[in-house]
C-alpha cells in the first residue's frame, strides 16, 4: 500500500457514512477536524527522508495521537471502541509505509481514546 492509497481509506470516510446513517457520534466538524489531523500525519511522514529512523516516525505518531486526544476531548469524546481500532490501524499502516515495523501498540504511550 502507498500513502496515496491509505489516504483514500481514512477512517473519516467510514465515519461520514455512519453519520449519514444517523450515527450521532459524528458531526461535519469533528469529522473534518479529524480528517485534517490524519492528513497532517500522512504529510509529516511523507516529509521524512527515505528510510527514516524509529525516533522520527514515533515523533509523527506521538503528534497525531496527541492531536486526536485533543479533538476527542473538544468534541465530547466521539472516539469510541470502533473508532479507536480504525484510527490505530490507520496510524500503524502509515508508519509501516514509512518503513517502521513494530509488534507493539505504538500509540499506547500517548493515547487517551
Amino acid at each position: 500500500m502507498t500513502f496515496e492509497e491509505l489516504t483514500k481509506n481514512k477512517p473519516t470516510l467510514e465515519w461520514k457514512q455512519r453519520m449519514d446513517e444517523d450515527d450521532d457520534l459524528f458531526t461535519e466538524e469533528n469529522i473534518n477536524a479529524a480528517n485534517e489531523v490524519l492528513e497532517s500525519y500522512i504529510n509529516s511522514l511523507k516529509e521524512l527522508k527515505d528510510n527514516p529512523n524509529e525516533e522520527e516516525v514515533l515523533e509523527c505518531v506521538k503528534k497525531v495521537v496527541i492531536s486526536l486526544n485533543e479533538l476527542n476531548d473538544y468534541y465530547d469524546y466521539f472516539i469510541e471502541t470502533i473508532e479507536r481500532e480504525e484510527l490505530y490501524e490507520f496510524i500503524i499502516e502509515a508508519a509501516r509505509i514509512a518503513g517502521f515495523e513494530s509488534e507493539e501498540d505504538i500509540t499506547e504511550e500517548w493515547r487517551e481514546w
